[in-house]
């Protein structure tokens, strides 16, 4: 268990043997996505959302995070792109202000709304300290959210957004010196 054995890495004896496995099975390609996934499933980082100078709520690192480092995974239901139009005009019918809305591909989206888990209160940033980047495990495409850069204890996990660019603009409050003004 993760109470027994911790190391100065922070690893349990159990999760260290896990990761020599892994290590052994992909010949010791430590950059792997595949590792690395696996690798944040058993060594999840401590965070927490709570009220956000951004925008309502955030996410906040609880612990040190080097760069280059999986953050989280975006959680949600995988579905289509018709289907995401309906829910969205069904989230503001219903007054959901905010949709959890992340396209993975020209036909896939993940909706977190209803069913996602902490990452959907990252907020967008003109000068994001993360990145999002779509990887396939097992032909499975997941979105996971990774450190462009060290992350302290306290600090505001952000990500650009990447919305496209439109008409009716959406306002930036992430306050960043090179701030765009605009989400799209």
């Amino acid at each position: 268990s993760y109470h027994e054995c911790i190391s100065i890495s922070g690893l349990s004896r159990e999760a260290r043997s896990n990761q020599r496995r892994l290590l052994t099975a992909f010949g010791g390609d430590t950059d792997s996505d595949l590792l690395k996934f696996n690798q944040l499933k058993f060594r999840k980082k401590h965070l927490k959302f709570a009220k956000s100078a951004i925008h309502d709520w955030g996410l906040f690192a609880m612990e040190p995070i080097a760069a280059d480092e999986m953050v989280i995974e975006y959680v949600g239901q995988m579905i289509r792109h018709s289907v995401a139009d309906l829910r969205e005009r069904k989230y503001e019918a219903t007054g959901i202000g905010s949709s959890y809305l992340f396209r993975i591909d020209l036909e896939n989206i993940i909706d977190a709304t209803k069913c996602g888990n902490l990452a959907r209160f990252i907020n967008h940033s003109c000068n994001p300290n993360c990145y999002a980047k779509v990887i396939t495990i097992e032909s499975q495409k997941k979105i996971v959210i990774y450190s462009k850069q060290s992350i302290g204890v306290n600090e505001e996990i952000t990500y650009d957004y990447k919305f496209p660019i439109e008409d009716e603009k959406i306002p930036c409050l992430c306050g960043a010196a090179t701030c765009r003004g605009t989400l799209n």
